[in-house]
């Protein structure tokens, strides 16, 4: 990464410089409009054979995409290597806020309804394999998603990603693919590996839910400065890094809590949900019993010259025995 954008040093950073230092042409956006397409391309097709997708998945996997668009494509992308503070919000929405919408969205559910065989037992000998039940167990996501950022964070290789891009870009893709890993078997409706009850999935939540405040708050009270010397050998004169540090901190903090509230109200829906289609469906499996022995209290009290001789039911309407044997 540069300090320079368009042959200048970067101005300092404005919420329009989010629209004016955007840089929407990388790796990264390429992969979100591919996405985008696959996923646009299968809900046409689910369509066109006469199966209707909720809308609100289209809207959260898209949603989801323009998170992620967002965070690697905008003036966040410029500054991420001159502001530990704008690093943060792409932290925040690649490894939280993006995930959970593309979880809400089903993208393997759609896959899994609209590919041709070949491709559709790949897909399932992916979610069926010894690694993906590994890395979706629900120690192990969450050891991923709790343990990365202070590995991060407070090691040389927050360091290397300011200084080497390609060590830049991997940071990125590790925020999203934890994410996914974390969220999906949590909120997602995927059948993805590592799905759990609801009581269990809301103390994963609940555990979870202090994380980005610890984090946050050891990054405030830190005496040492993040990347080392990085942020102070860039002499901006418009920017002071440790009150910018002490900023992300607080992005951490705060954005960790919103999104984790929001996250846990999300699944406090589905689990209210589940539990009402698993009532009616109860419901509907005790209508039926109550029938069938109505019916057959019903069978029982008819006298005996009234039944079939066959099958011993009631003789019916249509006509007696002699005249269904003539």
């Amino acid at each position: 990464m540069t300090l320079l954008a368009d042959g200048g040093p970067l101005p300092p950073f404005t919420p329009a410089a989010l629209f004016t230092e955007a840089e929407p042409f990388s790796l990264a956006t390429s992969v979100v409009v591919v996405a985008a397409v696959f996923y646009a391309v299968g809900v046409a097709r689910l369509r066109r054979s006469g199966v209707s997708w909720p809308v609100g998945r289209t809207v959260g996997f898209g949603s989801g995409l323009l998170v992620i668009a967002f965070a690697t494509g905008s003036g966040l992308e410029a500054y991420d290597t001159t502001l530990l503070s704008t690093h943060m919000v792409q932290h925040m929405l690649l490894g939280m806020v993006g995930p959970i919408l593309l979880a809400l969205g089903a993208p393997i559910t759609l896959a899994l309804r609209v590919l041709t065989l070949g491709p559709r037992k790949a897909l399932l000998g992916v979610l069926h394999s010894k690694v993906a039940a590994v890395l979706t167990f629900p120690l192990v996501s969450f050891g991923l998603f709790v343990a990365s950022p202070f590995a991060l964070y407070f090691s040389g290789l927050y360091r290397a990603s300011l200084e080497y891009p390609w060590v830049h870009e991997l940071v990125h893709a590790h925020f999203v693919i934890v994410g996914c890993l974390f969220f999906w078997p949590l909120i997602g409706i995927d059948p993805v590996p590592g799905r759990m009850s609801y009581p269990l999935r809301a103390l994963i939540a609940f555990l979870s839910t202090p994380f980005h405040t610890v984090l946050g708050l050891t990054i405030m009270s830190t005496g040492n400065m993040l990347g080392g010397d990085w942020y102070p050998s860039l002499h901006l004169t418009w920017a002071d890094p440790a009150a910018d540090q002490n900023l992300a901190g607080g992005i951490l903090w705060a954005g960790g809590e919103i999104v984790a509230v929001s996250m846990i109200a999300a699944m406090v829906f589905q689990w209210m949900r589940a539990s009402d289609r698993e009532s009616a469906r109860i419901d509907r499996a005790l209508d039926r019993a109550e029938q069938a022995a109505e019916a057959e209290e019903a069978e029982w009290e008819t006298p005996w010259f009234a039944r079939e001789p066959a099958s011993g039911r009631p003789v019916g309407s249509t006509g007696s025995y002699e005249a269904e044997t003539h």
